[in-house]
């Protein structure tokens, strides 16, 4: 049985400890060890069954380990999975039990679909993307690699969210508009417009900020 290991062990973490400890796959394919976090403090206070093993910096990955990141900054989560891939770690994709999934919907290395999701028909999910409780994608979006949507968000139809893109909790991109690689879409905003490349807009209408 090969030994899961968190990737962060922040609130993020612990959060997707719990979604991982509910997928069907535990105890049968994989078993979670513990967390990797350069802080050794990170879960003092919680009540978990595993520990922080030690620091991304300090770790190399074995053959019988798998990994799952939940860090949600993208660029954090850039930065530290990448060491790990340096060393050849091999990622899971996690898509909690209760997600709703359609046809043709691809998914890539290092995924993760918390509770609630829905991915409607013909969407592509790229590496290490991250959606976060009851949000939603309509068909024919495309989400870019280490990109990160935040709770309750909603991609709609034809709507593409770049690489190491940021939506905050609650952010609606209208159908068709493009929300481009490393920009921040602030929570509770509605993207009637393209939003530029490493751009930050805020508001209803989102606006650059």
């Amino acid at each position: 049985m090969k030994r899961l290991i968190i990737v962060g062990a922040g609130g993020f973490g612990r959060e997707v400890f719990n979604w991982a400890s509910a997928h069907p796959d535990c105890g049968r394919l994989w078993e979670i060890a513990g967390f990797l976090d350069d802080n050794p403090a990170a879960l003092d206070g919680c009540n978990y069954p595993v520990a922080v093993l030690g620091s991304v910096a300090n770790h190399h990955p074995a053959a019988d380990e798998l990994f799952i990141c939940a860090i949600g900054a993208p660029s954090i989560k850039w930065a530290v999975c990448q060491q790990l891939l340096d060393r050849s770690a091999s990622f899971l994709t996690l898509v909690h039990p209760s997600v709703i999934m359609g046809a043709n919907v691809q998914l890539g290395q290092g995924v993760v679909l918390c509770p609630g999701v829905i991915l409607t028909c013909d969407i592509q999910i790229g590496d290490f993307a991250m959606i976060n409780c009851l949000s939603s994608v309509g068909h024919d979006a495309r989400i870019g690699d280490w990109a990160t949507l935040s709770a309750h968000c909603d991609v709609t139809g034809g709507a593409e969210v770049g690489e190491r893109a940021l939506l905050g909790s609650g952010a609606r991109i209208l159908p068709g508009k493009k929300v481009g690689p490393g920009a921040l879409v602030g929570a509770g905003s509605v993207v009637l417009g393209n939003v530029a490349a490493e751009s930050k807009v805020f508001g209803n209408p989102a606006r650059v900020f």
